[in-house]
């Protein structure tokens, strides 16, 4: 699978290192690809110790680096949700309308992106019982215009 192109490839590497992590449901956007390497695990100390991490525009190159470089984990997306759907207990579904940024596991990109039908499908009356088959892009859609 070839993963989403970033958002903007001038701020790669100008974002924070502390982000949420997973969850959401949905995504809006690539921000950049993130490899974590670790020290104790035999990356170079580049951080008194500490964990650190490097950007990248593509899975690509991402990809490329954590297979040539010891201590690394597989990349991360850094996803910008412009809003989500939040879990509080298992099927306890709450639509945020709120902005924010959150390390995925690449897979997690061959979602659908969200677009405006998106959260209206999943908390519609008539939803399938399986309300994620709409966020696997498995559920047939509606039509915008509907």
């Amino acid at each position: 699978m070839r993963y989403p192109a970033v958002l903007d490839p001038s701020k790669v590497g100008d974002y924070p290192a502390t982000a949420m992590s997973g969850g959401g449901f949905v995504w809006d956007a690539v921000l950049e690809y993130r490899v974590w390497c670790h020290p104790e695990r035999g990356a170079p100390d580049e951080a008194d110790g500490s964990d650190y991490y490097y950007a990248f525009e593509t899975y690509e190159e991402a990809d490329d680096f954590a297979h040539a470089n010891a201590g690394t984990e597989d990349p991360l997306a850094l996803v910008l949700q412009r809003e989500y759907i939040n879990e509080s207990a298992p099927g306890q579904y709450a639509h945020i309308c709120e902005e924010r940024i959150t390390e995925w596991p690449v897979e997690f990109l061959s979602r659908p992106q969200r677009d405006e039908m998106t959260i209206p499908e999943f908390f519609a009356a008539d939803a399938p019982s399986n309300r994620l088959e709409i966020l696997r892009g498995l559920a047939p859609r509606r039509r915008r215009d509907a």
